[in-house]
């Protein structure tokens, strides 16, 4: 249910149309600079973006228990912040949406006041909004494992044995985690086809995008002490749109014994905004029925998924944008709640500003799936876009650009978007 920050009654004073991503009921956070400010922390809210930095340092948070506010805000990282905790992260919410509320007359009525701490989004530079300590990626979604298993192994047995036990991942690259809108050059390395005797030096002809969503760790737990599956809304901060690229070829040579590698580290791209955990609650869903029954550490008590609508564009060079992928965050099998759970349970410690992605995310229908490797089945089945153009995987020129959002109550909430271009490689 809808709590005060999130109640579709809320209003601001700030002009946001009805289907814009950043109303009053979102506020997500990230990290800006302009040519005259340094990178710190914002909150979008309309087309614009509210200067935390100055806000505090006006004073205008001060009633927020805990929250040391002239400095927190002046980071060029959200991970200070994250780090205090829930209850401080609820109350600033409540602080900010109280300042852009039309009952709250100290910004709205004072233009001068409003010209310093409001900057249109069109005039800021945008940033990676956390330092990223470690990333994992997970492999969550339940027909996508089961597509490659068909495509790769026997199709009669998709799943290998533990998927349905545990949410399997494995530790990414967190140095190449990129903000939207960085371009990406084709990596390189070593391919072997199924007729080539021994593998071959070349770029990769088998680049992909991967359709994910990350989760933000904001408190992190000590070594040795795990933390339970119903205790995810004490350390995950919030959401971000992610695109983990992926270079099929490289990986299917190189992923035994011990898993990605070059295939996956060249580059992941994230979202510049975090919308937080508290701002989702209304999308707040049951997931899937888990059979066989889960161990107890990874049971939980609620509702634990989120219903977020995803969209997946692919813009040709010089060309026109074309969705083809429209999918849903809640077709995952295993839960963050899960997620972090299974992460933890062996003592591994979390720290603030730690990621983790969902992997792949694809939908029963073959429309919903969130791959390339998918929606052409590993090349063989080339997509058509509506100019006539076709692909089986991206081509150099080739932009990727990935959307999330949802409507409940005649209000959006909404991530903006992970974008990128692939450039060629660099021999």
């Amino acid at each position: 249910m809808p709590n005060a920050h999130t109640h579709p009654a809320l209003k601001s004073w700030i002009p946001v149309p009805a289907d814009h991503q950043f109303p009053i009921q979102n506020l997500p956070y990230g990290i800006f600079s302009t040519a005259d400010l340094s990178p710190r922390v914002g909150v979008a809210i309309g087309d614009y973006v509210l200067d935390l930095h100055e806000i505090a340092m006006l004073d205008l948070l001060i009633p927020v228990k805990g929250l040391p506010a002239r400095e927190v805000f002046a980071q060029p990282s959200l991970n200070a912040f994250m780090a205090l905790g829930p209850a401080v992260w609820s109350a600033t919410r409540g602080a900010i949406s109280s300042l852009l509320s039309t009952n709250n007359t100290t910004l709205q009525h004072n233009q001068s006041l409003r010209d310093k701490v409001l900057l249109p989004q069109s005039e800021v530079q945008m940033h990676l909004p956390i330092q990223i300590g470690d990333y994992t990626d997970f492999y969550s979604s339940m027909q996508h494992a089961t597509n490659v298993g068909i495509m790769f192994r026997d199709p009669a047995n998709a799943l290998l044995p533990n998927w349905k036990h545990i949410p399997v991942g494995y530790h990414g690259r967190a140095s190449s985690v990129v903000v939207s809108g960085t371009d990406l050059h084709r990596p390189q390395g070593q391919l072997k086809g199924p007729a080539d005797a021994v593998p071959k030096f070349g770029a990769s002809r088998k680049l992909d995008f991967e359709l994910e969503m990350a989760w933000v760790v904001g408190v992190g737990n000590p070594l040795g002490h795990p933390i339970k599956a119903d205790q995810w809304r004490d350390h995950v901060f919030g959401f971000c749109i992610f695109n983990d690229w992926s270079a099929r070829d490289i990986q299917s040579w190189e992923y035994v014994p011990l898993g990605p590698f070059l295939g996956k580290n060249f580059g992941s791209s994230l979202s510049p905004w975090v919308v937080t955990a508290e701002a989702l609650t209304p999308f707040l869903i049951e997931g899937q029925e888990q059979d066989p029954e889960v161990l107890p550490y990874l049971q939980t008590s609620g509702p634990t998924h989120l219903d977020i609508e995803l969209e997946v564009w692919l813009q040709p060079a010089g060309g026109q944008a074309h969705k083809i992928s429209q999918s849903n965050y809640k077709h995952l099998y295993w839960s963050v709640a899960q997620q972090l759970a299974h992460h933890t349970v062996n003592g591994c410690n979390m720290r603030p500003g730690d990621l983790c992605a969902s992997g792949t995310i694809s939908g029963t229908e073959r429309s919903s799936w969130g791959s390339l490797l998918e929606l052409s089945w590993n090349g063989t089945e080339p997509i058509t876009l509506p100019d006539g153009a076709t692909r089986t995987f991206l081509e150099d020129g080739d932009t990727i650009i990935m959307k999330a959002y949802q409507d409940l109550n005649g209000i959006r909430i909404g991530f903006g978007e992970v974008r990128g271009t692939i450039l060629p490689t660099v021999s």
